[in-house]
């Protein structure tokens, strides 16, 4: 249990409230985890300078450039993906309602 991350530890503790799922319902969930679990072999063309780019910054954060681009790609079809003119716009609408 010393090993679990907080998340890990808040299932644990609320692991008596947590409901079944069945049915259709379970059904659909085991088929989108199932389909997640899946890797799919792709030929990606992309600008050199790109790749040359992200090969730099897998390395530095010490991971393989395809990891890199399957995260990115990942953090992009869940909207997890965050430009960084949209955040600075985010946090100065925010410092401008601390200031109202």
């Amino acid at each position: 249990m010393n090993n679990l991350t907080k998340e890990e530890r808040t299932i644990e503790n609320s692991i008596d409230s947590l409901v079944p799922v069945s049915g259709d319902k379970r059904n659909r969930v085991e088929s989108i985890i199932a389909r997640a679990r899946k890797n799919k072999a792709i030929s990606l063309r992309i600008a050199e300078y790109d790749l040359e780019k992200l090969k730099e910054k897998a390395k530095n954060d010490g991971i393989p450039y395809q990891t890199l681009i399957s995260m990115v790609l990942h953090k992009y079809i869940t909207n997890e993906l965050v430009e960084k003119s949209e955040l600075l716009k985010f946090i100065q609408l925010l410092k401008n309602k601390e200031t109202v």
